[in-house]
């Protein structure tokens, strides 16, 4: 004891400045934008790479379980592939003819707190920009929220914030699929009126009111609902396709025509 007591009063001076140094820092970036904005740029660039670091770690640990996904993926793309039906060709034209396709890996996965986040590597410099939709080969993960340089954040479909058009397969039926943060691999789907002939083991696809999903890109299957009899809708429980607790490769889908919607409906509002 006697020895760190020693220890601290020999290098006091030097202990003193950097206390100081650390609270003039603190001072600064709280009283001046421009510092604040570098602050958070530096950090999110320092996350990022040790991120990316412990990602590449477990990839590593968790090659033999990625080479099997792989495999599984591949097998079914060239049943696609050789194997092609004229309904199952038509329509992934009609899904993808409007939408860029860029592939990144999750680095940081989040699904036990009310608001999840997710972190991919890949950003700005990649063509990733904020509200691009993330999908995996199974369905949706969620929404670009922020870019970085190198890395970019998603909102997870498990966020109490997110609220994603979806409907039943099939159907022209439309809801919004909300997170009730009960469990992490069941969403819920709300506004589908009483009239709405439900099956357990139902489809549940994206809709087509949204300009960042295509229409029918997968999301889960019914997996109980009930009906709230105050609105006349039903709360619809729908279970993943995603195990959220391994995601690992993913997609990023851009909207080509998205900018000259989104020109158009500002033109009719302001009219």
């Amino acid at each position: 004891m006697q020895r760190i007591i020693n220890f601290i009063l020999s290098y006091r001076n030097a202990f003193l400045y950097g206390f100081l140094m650390v609270i003039s820092l603190a001072l600064t970036i709280r009283t001046h934008s421009y510092h604040q904005s570098k602050f958070f740029n530096s950090s999110k660039w320092i996350m990022g790479n040790v991120y990316g670091s412990a990602a590449n770690i477990s990839s590593y640990f968790g090659l033999r379980q990625e080479n099997n996904r792989l495999v599984e993926e591949n097998e079914q793309l060239r049943k696609l592939l050789f194997n092609p039906s004229k309904e199952s060709v038509q329509e992934k034209d009609s899904i993808f003819k409007d939408y860029e396709v860029i592939t990144a890996n999750l680095i940081k996965n989040s699904f036990s707190s009310p608001r999840n986040y997710l972190t991919i590597d890949k950003g700005k410099i990649h063509g990733i920009e904020q509200d691009m939709g993330v999908i995996t080969t199974k369905g949706i993960l969620g929404i670009v929220e922020n870019t970085s340089s190198k890395f970019a954040t998603v909102q997870s479909v498990l966020n109490t914030k997110s609220n994603i058009n979806a409907k039943i397969k099939n159907t022209n039926y439309f809801g919004s699929l909300i997170w009730d943060v009960q469990d992490y691999n069941v969403v819920q789907l709300v506004d589908i009126p009483r009239l709405v002939p439900l099956v357990v083991g139902d489809t549940i696809v994206t809709g087509a009111m949204s300009s960042i999903f295509p229409e029918n890109i997968p999301i889960g299957v019914i997996r109980k609902y009930d009906l709230n009899a105050s609105r006349s809708f039903y709360n619809i429980d729908v279970e993943l396709f995603n195990d959220m607790a391994n995601v690992k490769n993913v997609y990023l889908i851009k909207n080509m025509n998205k900018e000259e919607i989104k020109e158009l409906e500002a033109r009719t509002t302001d009219e």
